[in-house]
């Protein structure tokens, strides 16, 4: 957040946002940013096209981010398809022991057959599930690694362009100390 009459950060602007508060600079912003020209100010292509670069990443970043939301989504809905699916296989399991046992009044031999069958592919079926389940679950833990490292990307980057504006500002002062000092000599200040 600069001001518009100089190049000076209001305190806003020197912290560093944390990862929970919103940016309030959006791509837009820094690409429409307009500095008033001074006697030794900075090259308007040079900043021009920092700021423009800049937003193209910072675009970037917050289009992957919002990608990244969506594939969580959507993996998130697959896991509750497959708890539905893991719940209606132990319904059916459960009906199968219960059709088993009236069977058994009638013919056990039969009933231990459909038993061992029903068994069976209830547990390959749970398996399956379950594997599956896990290979969504770490999918979707990588998927939240590779949000967690672009917001570090972009807090990176954010920490080194403040940086870079400070030591800007530092340079910019020395020389203007510089410049004074033998100013003040000349007409006897000193």
């Amino acid at each position: 957040m600069f001001k518009s009459d100089d190049l000076t950060p209001t305190a806003d602007a020197r912290r560093l946002p944390s990862p929970e508060r919103h940016m309030t600079v959006t791509p837009l912003d820094m690409r429409q940013a307009r500095f008033s020209a001074t006697m030794r100010g900075f090259d308007k292509v040079d900043v021009t096209a920092f700021l423009q670069e800049a937003a193209d990443g910072f675009e970037h970043a917050l289009r992957e981010n919002e990608r990244l939301r969506q594939e969580i989504a959507r993996l998130e809905g697959s896991i509750v398809q497959f708890r539905e699916l893991e719940s209606s296989l132990k319904n059916t399991l459960m009906t199968a022991q219960k059709v088993a046992d009236d069977m058994r009044e009638n013919a056990m031999q039969e009933a231990a057959r459909i038993v061992r069958e029903a068994e069976g592919r209830a547990d390959l079926l749970l398996q399956k599930t379950q594997a599956r389940t896990e290979d969504i679950e770490r999918e979707i833990d990588g998927l939240r690694l590779k949000r967690r490292e672009a917001e570090l990307n972009v807090e990176s980057t954010i920490a080194a362009l403040h940086n870079t504006l400070d030591f800007i500002r530092e340079q910019d002062s020395r020389e203007h100390a510089q410049r004074l000092v033998p100013h003040l000599l000349k007409i006897g200040v000193a």
